[in-house]
């Protein structure tokens, strides 16, 4: 027996002389590259390519209910994150409304909680605003005109139809009024002054309009005014104006805080913002109502409470009372029904990831954000949390270098992705050391 186990020995040894030349010698002139053409990083023998450690239950132990940051959600250079197409979470928790149309996001998640009819093209009546109102926005930040900047007053917007700021004929309106006269009195001549005085006529700014319609990716929207009166090619669905409205708060704050305002006096002319939830006691700080014969009646809403930011969009209410009712049932029922919850700070250690010729053995992962994630409460219990790596990672290993991806996933829900990157760095181990460590894995099958 003994033996017979030098002899499997000496095997052994002697494939490793033969069969592992090159790649010992191209260990030794210091060229990994040539190496990595015979042994891919390998992983230990019978581990998979892909591997998922799992943190079930309560791991990380007794994650609270965030109540995340006091802000009005997460930025990047391109404004807000776009809405996800994703599943809801509504399914199975027994909730429905009047409206023909509603969709409602976790903005901070960015996790869709509640959808009907969310990708239907439906008409936006004052809604729209959102959009003539982002227009000005833009031109206002990037210093194309100012907010005492006085704009004129044509007969077209003086004749203009419907809702009214009463804008005087022939008179000027610097900016800053008109964004309150469209915005709180939801003026239809407010747009109209505001699109000819900043872009030289209704059509130059809704070619503006369809830019940003383009920009942001909506997919179910085009304008054809600036006020939302009806026409049949002028519509947008709830998801893209959820976008419009999370795109607002987040590239312009601090125009944004003109939608919570609750009245405005112009011409002597006092007139109250519409959005009925701004009058009850929600957190609500916006945007804006919509009605028209055809829409019925219509809200885009933001609340902000407990750290957590909100957006509902519904659309076809059957009356002003069924509107403020069911925005207010919808929104109580979201903050009642679900919580999120922090499961990693940025910079926490998640994991420790093999490291394949590394100087270390392991090297730390982490998330470079804090990450949260919006659930059912009561889902909290079933949730699974696992990391994906391939494994070992192939030194070096440079600091913040994306090597993986945690996922969380609990039942009807979609899973949540977020990457994973190396907390510090791991050079390559010296000549001899990886030598050693090849020659191990060909003999034994063993992986630093």
């Amino acid at each position: 027996m003994a033996k017979g186990r030098m002899r499997n020995r000496r095997i052994g040894r002697g494939m490793v002389t033969g069969g592992a030349a090159a790649l010992i010698i191209a260990l030794a002139i210091g060229t990994p590259d040539a190496a990595e053409r015979h042994v891919k990083h390998p992983a230990p023998q019978k581990a998979p390519a892909q591997t998922e450690d799992d943190f079930t239950g309560n791991s990380p132990p007794n994650a609270p209910a965030a109540t995340g940051p006091q802000q009005p959600g997460p930025q990047t250079a391109k404004g807000a994150p776009p809405v996800p197409a994703a599943p809801s979470l509504n399914q199975g928790l027994g909730i429905d409304t009047l409206a023909k149309h509603v969709f409602v996001l976790e903005a901070d998640t960015n996790t869709v909680l509640f959808e009907k009819a969310a990708e239907e093209r439906m008409p936006t009546a004052s809604m729209s605003k959102m959009m003539t109102a982002y227009v000005a926005f833009k031109m206002l930040k990037d210093g194309k005109a100012k907010l005492t900047d006085e704009l004129p007053v044509s007969e077209t917007a003086w004749r203009t139809q419907g809702s009214k700021m009463f804008v005087p004929l022939g008179g000027k309106v610097p900016i800053e009024d008109l964004l309150r006269g469209m915005i709180i009195e939801s003026g239809n001549d407010a747009c109209v002054v505001l699109a000819e005085g900043l872009a030289g006529s209704q059509q130059a700014f809704v070619d503006l309009m369809n830019k940003e319609v383009e920009g942001m990716g909506l997919k179910n929207s085009h304008f054809t005014n600036v006020d939302g009166m009806p026409d049949p090619d002028h519509y947008s669905s709830p998801r893209d104006l959820a976008t419009i409205a999370l795109r607002t708060i987040h590239d312009f704050p601090e125009f944004y805080k003109i939608y919570s305002e609750k009245e405005y006096s112009f011409n002597n002319i006092k007139q109250g913002n519409r959005n009925p939830l701004l009058y009850k006691d929600l957190g609500a700080d916006g945007l804006k109502t919509g009605h028209t014969e055809e829409a019925g009646y219509s809200l885009t809403a933001s609340v902000f409470r407990d750290g957590r930011r909100i957006i509902l969009v519904l659309g076809g209410d059957p009356s002003m009372k069924a509107r403020a009712q069911e925005s207010e049932r919808l929104i109580e029922w979201t903050f009642r029904t679900f919580a999120n919850y922090k499961l990693f700070a940025a910079g926490d250690k998640v994991d420790d990831a093999d490291v394949w010729l590394g100087a270390e053995p392991k090297v730390p992962v982490t998330v470079d954000k804090d990450l949260v994630v919006t659930l059912p409460r009561g889902a909290r219990k079933d949730m699974k949390v696992s990391v994906s790596y391939e494994r070992p990672v192939p030194a070096p290993v440079k600091k913040g270098q994306a090597v993986g991806e945690i996922i969380v996933s609990a039942p009807d829900m979609p899973a949540k992705t977020a990457k994973l990157y190396a907390a510090a760095a791991d050079d390559r181990m010296g000549v001899m050391g990886r030598m050693a460590t090849v020659a191990g894995y060909w003999i034994w099958g063993n992986g630093h």
